[in-house]
């Protein structure tokens, strides 16, 4: 694994647990060489992965639209920033990127942004694995949420359980490691009306 998207907050949140928690996957990405592909901003639970990732010498790919440029901060001390023209330059180009997607604790955009990647997965365009970090419980309303879909049949087990949850970075950064792409295209023809 080259490099990881990471979707989070251009806010910090109301808990200073979020920005440590970016913080410490950003070292154990380091660490292990795993590159950075984010958003592009300079604040927020953004800016500290970004600033976290610099700090221990990993690479850091920062990708922002240019209306964003200013509403987010555009971060200028990442040494390979990309401006794009739209959200959806914006989206594809992080995915390109990257070789697989985590979410941290953050807003409606990250959500949408996790779900799409999340949804390519499911329909086999493409094999990369997807991941929260579930920092403090953050995610655990979605999570029951989705174990609703599945008890109510629009949500195969099988594409559940391609997002692995995981409350530390260093298990997190393990299991997306062992990931296997589910046989997408098995469920798609089982599941045909």
């Amino acid at each position: 694994m080259r490099r990881l998207c990471i979707f989070c907050g251009s806010s910090p949140g109301r808990n200073g647990a979020y920005t440590d928690a970016a913080k410490r996957l950003a070292q154990a990405m380091a660490g292990r060489g795993i590159g950075l592909v984010y958003g592009g901003g300079s604040v927020g639970v953004m800016g500290a992965v970004a600033d976290a990732m610099a700090a221990a010498g990993g690479e850091v790919i920062g990708v922002i639209p240019e209306f964003l440029q200013r509403r987010e901060v555009a971060h200028e001390g990442v040494s390979d920033l990309r401006v794009v023209a739209t959200m959806h330059e914006r989206k594809a180009l992080m995915a390109d990127l990257s070789d697989g997607f985590v979410a941290l604790p953050g807003g409606i955009g990250t959500m949408e942004e996790f779900f799409e990647v999340w949804t390519w997965t499911q329909l086999g365009a493409h094999a990369k694995p997807c991941a929260l970090l579930n920092v403090e419980g953050y995610f655990d309303k979605l999570l029951g949420f989705l174990d609703h879909m599945v008890e109510e049949r629009f949500l195969a087990p099988t594409h559940r359980g391609i997002v692995f949850v995981e409350q530390e970075p260093e298990t997190l950064l393990d299991r997306i490691g062992q990931f296997a792409a589910p046989d997408t295209d098995k469920w798609l023809d089982r599941n045909k009306t």
